[in-house]
């Protein structure tokens, strides 16, 4: 297998061709070309997580992503929050989430922890 790694931005773009191809017609795993497949897809992600991190949402957003993607309402929060009034003193910026809060919609929700704990953006 001729792979070298991607230390440049025309090596991932080359990288990325080569791929491509492969996206039309997947190779079969554990194959000749499915190796050579896995391989560069592993050098892509690397390549790109250390020069295109993707940042984490503010943790406001994060919950709101999640009640719109699960029809959830701030009466569902509550167990996780507590009183109505609290849920939207949270859900307005007006106060932090504490980490308990965070354990619960972790828990509760499926809302990535590491999301939550990121300090908020100023509005």
């Amino acid at each position: 297998m001729d792979i070298r790694p991607i230390r440049t931005e025309a090596d991932y773009k080359a990288a990325l061709r080569e791929v491509s191809a492969y996206f039309e017609n997947e190779p079969e795993p554990g194959s000749l070309e499915g190796d050579r497949f896995e391989v560069l897809m592993t050098l892509i992600e690397a390549y790109e997580s250390r020069h295109y991190p993707v940042d984490l949402p503010d943790p406001i957003e994060a919950i709101k992503f999640r009640m719109e993607q699960g029809g959830l309402t701030a009466k569902d929060l509550e167990p996780a929050i507590g009183r109505r009034n609290r849920v939207y003193e949270i859900l307005n910026g007006k106060r932090g989430l504490s980490l308990p809060m965070v354990w619960n919609l972790h828990r509760m929700f499926g809302i990535p922890a590491e999301s939550l704990i990121k300090p908020p953006s100023h509005r």
